[in-house]
């Protein structure tokens, strides 16, 4: 048997760790490795037309799979292109073990031709980040990351110098198990204590929740009944807990609809749970808060809290809701029940009357009808910008389906690229992309992705022609929109060039039709939605205090217009207060 060299090693060692596939662009430092996985049969290379694209679908397949994957970029520029995707899939809680490759080990320091220093670039973006230096190191360095990126919830960095990847690997090398998922956290009985005495003490429970409310979806309600609490959620903890849901206030933040503002500003005791929530100015500053988190360093980082519980929401839960005593006075709850239940009804006829004859078409109108054709188990990826409001109001979560999207890291240009990833953990299972003309033209060039691994990504464009969110952001500044308009091809035409299919919509009465067509056809498919620029209803008092980046912080209704299916559910809940 043939020795192995570092890169065979290497790869073995991912294999065993469960990853399925590398995503990257080969080339010089990097092409060991890829010939290692050439000759592996149980791990596939993604070639991409970009690296940053890379980055991203190996976040979003550990984002739909809890498992780790895999990325690469050779030597300087190629490695460099990981790092946006790469501080999503860290933001993201996403375990992914990302590979950069580096110039010859006897170069490093001397000015040689691509030389970065990666060591560096990705300090902040990463759990863990060390570069190999000596084949004796390869095997025990890898499993660390490995470890890192899996047990701490986020991305490690290797770096490895292309010589030394092609170099004999170490006979003896030290393998151990790897650690493969991870563990639950139970809070110690001292701080269960202390929290069962807050919510004994107080009159008025609300819930707030974030993507740390993943699996816990029972033992949220099962405390809310006891409790007698209003729930609302973040953008990241819609898809875990607004479905089957009988206390759902909606969510707050900057795209916030519903009751969930008051709910959370009318308590005497506000639990979050999961959720590391960055917009301080919704959160209240004078009630009693507590805070659940299975991540330490979450914990008070947005507000002042009066008890830090450090564990997951659903161990901290199954703890807690038998020692609290149950409430009887739903009062509070069914008064939030009904405050989100008009707030919604005040909202939703703005996009549901004339609908089928407005041109250009309403981008509501669009979210609303896709929500209704995707499948029960579909996986949406939403660009960053107006993409997000339409996911945040018209998708509807029924605990199988997945909302992936770049919400803690707010880069442009992540829903195609996300899509591929997702798309590649099951070819059976329909992904859409909710791609917006601007992040979608950003990285364009991985659309062929789609064509050549014929992966029936469908991509559901928003074409507005502009860059909607950063206009808005310039009208509540006071200043006028300038750099954010497009000049757009055909881009269904684009998708027929590229050997994919594609149509345009221009007309309200199309669109059914169209995506139906496209959700029918069983390879990568376009549907190009010529949207309305102008459909953001802005609220008449706004204050121009802003969130760098984004849009407003002090505003407590960002944005006005319809919500989709979620009046249908506020409605429902209301059934469930009792009459006088």
């Amino acid at each position: 048997m043939a020795k192995q060299n570092v890169s065979e090693q290497f790869v073995d060692i991912l294999v065993r760790a469960g990853v399925k596939r590398m995503y990257g662009v080969v080339g010089d430092s990097l092409n060991p490795v890829v010939d290692a996985i050439r000759r592996n049969r149980a791990i596939d290379w993604i070639q991409v037309r970009h690296e940053e694209t890379a980055a991203f679908a190996a976040g979003a397949e550990a984002q739909v799979t809890g498992s780790l994957a895999a990325c690469a970029g050779s030597c300087g520029p190629g490695n460099l292109h990981l790092i946006n995707g790469l501080y999503d899939a860290h933001r993201s809680m996403a375990p992914v073990l990302a590979l950069a490759s580096h110039i010859p080990s006897s170069e490093i320091g001397l000015g040689y031709f691509q030389e970065t220093h990666p060591e560096l670039l990705f300090q902040e973006c990463s759990h863990y980040n060390e570069m190999i230096s000596n084949p004796q190191q390869m095997p025990r360095l890898l499993q660390t990351a490995v470890q890192h990126a899996i047990g701490r919830g986020g991305v490690s960095v290797v770096t490895m110098p292309g010589d030394i990847a092609s170099q004999p690997a170490p006979e003896k090398s030290i393998e151990h198990a790897l650690v493969t998922s991870r563990p639950t956290v139970r809070p110690g009985d001292e701080e269960i204590d202390k929290l069962r005495r807050m919510v004994d003490e107080a009159k008025r429970v609300t819930l707030f929740c974030g993507s740390g409310t993943a699996g816990a979806h029972a033992e949220v309600m099962e405390f809310a009944e006891r409790v007698k609490s209003p729930v609302g959620h973040a953008l990241r903890g819609k898809e875990w807990i607004q479905y089957d849901n009988p206390y759902d206030v909606g969510m707050s933040g900057l795209l916030g609809y519903g009751a969930a503002y008051e709910a959370t500003n009318e308590c005497d005791l506000l639990i979050l749970l999961g959720t590391d929530f960055p917009y301080n100015a919704f959160l209240p500053t004078d009630v009693k808060i507590v805070q659940v988190d299975v991540r330490p360093e979450h914990l008070g980082r947005r507000s002042k809290l009066d008890l830090a519980v450090w564990g997951d929401v659903r161990e901290t839960l199954r703890c807690l809701t038998p020692q609290v005593r149950e409430k009887t006075d739903r009062k509070f709850l069914d008064r939030m029940l009904k405050k989100h239940a008009e707030a919604l009804e005040g909202v939703v006829k703005a996009y549901t009357r004339k609908v089928e004859k407005h041109v250009p078409i309403h981008p509501e109108y669009v979210a609303s009808v896709l929500d209704e054709l995707a499948d029960d188990d579909a996986v949406f990826t939403v660009d960053t910008g107006m993409c997000n409001v339409w996911a945040a109001r018209y998708l509807t979560p029924n605990g199988k389906r997945r909302v992936i999207g770049s919400f803690s890291h707010g880069s442009m240009a992540n829903a195609l690229p996300q899509a591929i990833g997702a798309q590649f953990t099951d070819r059976n299972r329909q992904v859409v992309s909710m791609s917006g003309d601007g992040g979608f033209t950003m990285l364009m060039g991985d659309f062929l992705t789609l064509v050549q691994y014929d992966l029936p990504v469908k991509v559901v464009l928003f074409n507005n022609s502009s860059l909607g969110m950063v206009e808005l952001e310039m009208l509540v500044a006071g200043l006028p929109s300038f750099g954010t308009a497009n000049k757009n091809p055909d881009f269904a035409a684009v998708a027929r060039a590229c050997g994919a299919y594609g149509v345009r919509v221009e007309k309200p009465k199309q669109l059914e039709g169209a995506l139906k067509d496209a959700f029918k056809h069983k390879g990568p498919a376009l549907v190009d939605v010529v949207t309305d620029p102008n459909a953001l209803s802005i609220p008449p008092k706004i204050s121009a205090e802003m969130v760098t980046g984004f849009a407003l912080s002090a505003s407590k209704i960002v944005l006005d217009g319809g919500v989709g299916r979620m009046v249908q559910m506020a409605r429902s809940n209301l059934r469930n207060v009792p009459r006088p």
